[in-house]
């Protein structure tokens, strides 16, 4: 069985405001978590922002967990 998460736009993300450091680490957290369970397959995402486009909000630490995190799910696809 497969999924899709689709996020509809809000006011605040069509105005470009970006999603705040707690809920990119709440998102990482949730992903963590469904890659440990082994329901996580893949995580891409259409490319529509660049890291950088995050701002501070997108901590070292947060692209580090991330980077990780893509890192274990690509292994567990070969």
């Amino acid at each position: 069985m497969r999924f899709m998460i689709l996020a509809k736009a809000s006011k605040a993300s069509e105005a470009g405001q970006m999603p705040s450091e707690r809920l990119l680490a709440e998102m990482g957290q949730y992903n963590e978590e469904l890659m440990k369970a082994g329901v996580l397959r893949a995580g891409e995402i259409r490319q529509v922002f660049e890291a950088g486009d995050f701002g501070a909000e997108f901590t070292p630490e947060l692209r580090e967990a991330e980077a990780r995190m893509r890192e274990k799910i690509a292994r567990g696809r070969n």
